[in-house]
């Protein structure tokens, strides 16, 4: 390889792709946590290294020329063998001090990992906890994530750590206005809550004998825990896993003897490389073994509202 004919540093590089995936140097400045100016200035280093221009300048705003949209694949590959030997350095890292960062729905990482991440603290105080709380499926290969906790078997290393059932549930104040329904067609005129898009479970809602259309979901959200809340102030119907509806006081599962359970299943995951760090392989074995051992009920007081952000649908729930 002609060594000497590279002239531009990775630095300058890695401005220009995060600055042409992000779609701004603002944006892209916030994802690298630099100054706008700091970044500014890799771009045009890049450009003036090169002898080509990248972007056509309008205004605050910028737009790929030709040679930018021919160039950024090749860059975006220099992104992902940087991202490969980030992987293998941490995954060689035995240090047990360090960030670690888990990737979890809203619900569960408000209900199920608090009791967790505490005996993890109590086992591993040095090491720093990020949790990422999302509907969307973290890459791990692009360090989105370290470990991430799913209800749909992923590609990657992963273990199943717990099975369960979803269940339709209302609020006895609900159920006691509107009357305790004895078969599935009693639900044709009841009110839903939750689901960010009711359209996409319709199908799988109707499959369970439920004749509901998308009128029957009157308040919708992405958010598992504030349908939670909607549930428990009487505005609803929706769908909760089985252990985390049990704790809520004032809850009742509707039509518990005429509709089947849905599956719910938690996947711990973990990326091959990142498996073999050994203070990886202490938090995703602490949560493997907290969460069999269902060490999550919270114990919050009657009236306390619970944070927000994913969905209480078991075929929606992404980590």
């Amino acid at each position: 390889m002609e060594w000497q004919n590279v002239t531009f540093d990775w630095n300058q590089a890695r401005a220009f792709l995060v600055t042409a995936e992000e779609g701004s140097l603002s944006a892209a400045a916030r994802a690298l946590g630099l100054t706008q100016p700091t970044l500014g200035r890799q771009v045009a280093g890049l450009e003036a290294e090169l002898g080509v221009s990248l972007f056509e300048r309008v205004g605050t705003s910028l737009t790929l020329t030709q040679t930018g949209l021919d160039l950024l694949e090749h860059f975006r590959l220099m992104g992902d063998a940087a991202n490969r030997i980030s992987l293998a350095a941490s995954g060689q890292s035995q240090t047990i001090e360090g960030q670690v960062t888990i990737s979890a729905t809203n619900l569960m990482a408000t209900r199920i990992l608090p009791p967790v991440l505490k005996k993890i603290r109590e086992l591993a105080p040095a090491i720093e906890l990020d949790i990422v709380t999302t509907n969307e499926l973290s890459d791990l290969r692009r360090r989105e994530a370290d470990i991430a906790l799913r209800h749909a078997r992923p590609e990657l290393i992963a273990k199943l750590i717990h099975e369960t059932t979803a269940h339709p549930y209302a609020a006895s104040s609900f159920l006691d206005a509107h009357g305790r329904p004895t078969h599935p067609d009693d639900l044709a005129d009841a009110s839903f809550v939750g689901a960010e898009h009711p359209e996409r479970f319709l199908p799988a809602l109707n499959a369970l004998g439920l004749p509901v259309t998308r009128q029957n979901f009157n308040i919708n959200t992405a958010s598992g825990t504030v349908t939670l809340e909607l549930i428990r102030h009487g505005l609803g119907i929706g769908f909760l896993p089985r252990e985390i509806a049990e704790d809520i006081p004032g809850v009742e599962q509707v039509l518990p003897d005429a509709l089947p359970p849905i599956p719910v299943q938690t996947w711990l995951v973990a990326h091959r490389e990142l498996h073999t760090s050994r203070r990886i392989r202490i938090v995703f074995d602490a949560l493997a073994k907290g969460i069999q051992e269902r060490e999550f009920k919270s114990q919050w007081p009657d009236g306390v509202a619970t944070p927000a952000e994913t969905s209480p649908y078991p075929s929606a729930h992404r980590a």
